[in-house]
């Protein structure tokens, strides 16, 4: 007997009965058998549970507590004095609420990059710790401790960050564009990735000038370590502005290397050519162009200096990045991998997906199709986490007089 049979589910191979047993699909199809319960979607759309690979819930709703920015460096100086400050209980505060949105918004995969160093100590670090335990029942939550100030010109980082890998941080993360010494820090991570066994993910190339990408010193050394697939950049919005062929050369470097990239929509495009007025470019990688390489679209930050709004929805930002790269229906299906079949593949989640045999984590939207949920941003109404419902928002409806 199955645990449970969700009949009428919309998927993307066609309409499908789902059978799920022990927190797994059991069964796609139709007269599945008997099962516990049964749940009647009424021909919604069903995808796999959405993946947020890039997020910085440490540092998210802080615009109350400080003024507009004009720069990335004036933005991460406003948090660098305000983080000296935080407490566990603030971080897992603003953490939760940013999580509760998530889940509600159908993220249940996520990896949270987490500043560690002399001014935040291991003090936010325990508190998204602490959130990842919490909300297992509803998100998988990777920490990444991250090193954003710097590491050769910030003493005592380094050292935080191993302490941050014994306390159960999952990856390290860096930021080579602070650092005074960019290429020194790559090889202080690499090394210590290696020491630990664990992967990397690097905040890169964040500006508009296409010279100067670190580009190929990431993949060299990636292919060096044996590395591949265990790497991701995120921003690169040196890409937005190469010429065809440094980007087609580029692409070339990170599909050789197995390094992924994801853009971050909200933040590339708050940031980026603030100087230019309304003459901006729109200064977000152009995943779509990059072939054979593993990208993703993530949130980043939610209500802070680096993007001062932010609802947690994966599917704005799938739909964000269709219209501002001028892509139309025909290329819905491909955007919609950046937020599921992508990411997974950079947080290297076992068994994801909408396959028998994968974990039951998967979310229900009210339309007729997956393309129309990322045309219309639709809100999931429902949602399971290894088959349990983890989430309910009922269906909008018209009270006529």
């Amino acid at each position: 007997m199955l645990d449970l049979i969700l009949t009428n589910a919309r998927l993307p191979q066609g309409a499908s009965d789902i059978g799920i047993v022990d927190g797994r699909i059991a069964a796609l199809g139709h007269n599945l058998g008997k099962a516990r319960e049964v749940r009647d979607l009424g021909g919604r759309t069903v995808l796999p549970g959405l993946v947020e690979a890039h997020i910085h819930l440490d540092k998210a709703g802080l615009l109350c507590r400080c003024g507009q920015v004009d720069s990335v460096q004036q933005a991460v100086a406003a948090v660098s004095t305000l983080k000296r400050d935080f407490t566990v209980a603030d971080v897992h505060a603003r953490g939760a609420r940013v999580i509760e949105a998530a889940i509600s918004q159908g993220t249940m995969h996520m990896r949270s990059h987490v500043e560690v160093d002399p001014r935040a100590g291991l003090r936010s670090l325990q508190a998204v710790l602490a959130l990842r335990a919490e909300y297992a029942f509803a998100l998988d939550l990777q920490v990444c401790a991250f090193a954003q100030e710097g590491l050769t010109n910030d003493p005592g980082t380094g050292a935080l960050l191993e302490q941050a890998l014994d306390l159960g941080a999952d990856l390290l993360g860096g930021c080579p564009y602070t650092d005074i010494d960019p290429m020194a820090q790559i090889d202080i991570l690499f090394d210590m990735a290696a020491r630990h066994d664990v992967d990397l993910d690097f905040h890169l190339d964040f500006d508009l000038d296409p010279e100067g990408s670190h580009i190929r010193a990431i993949c060299d050394r990636t292919i060096r370590q044996g590395w591949q697939g265990r790497v991701n950049l995120g921003h690169v919005t040196k890409l937005a502005v190469m010429e065809d062929h440094s980007l087609a050369t580029h692409a070339g470097m990170l599909a050789k290397a197995n390094v992924a990239v994801t853009a971050l929509p909200a933040t590339d495009l708050y940031l980026n050519g603030m100087d230019q007025g309304h003459r901006a470019p729109r200064g977000v990688a152009p995943l779509h162009l990059l072939d054979d390489v593993t990208v993703a679209v993530a949130t980043n930050n939610v209500m802070n200096p680096f993007t001062p709004y932010g609802d947690c929805s994966l599917l704005r930002m799938a739909n964000l990045y269709a219209n501002l790269m001028h892509l139309g229906a025909g290329d819905f299906p491909a955007c919609l991998r950046m937020i599921t079949e992508g990411p997974a593949r950079i947080l290297r989640l076992a068994d994801y997906g909408l396959s028998v045999g994968h974990h039951a984590d998967l979310i229900v939207l009210d339309v007729a199709s997956a393309d129309e949920g990322l045309a219309t941003i639709a809100s999931p109404i429902m949602g399971f986490k290894a088959g349990r419902q983890s989430f309910d928002r009922p269906a909008a409806r018209l009270l006529r007089p």
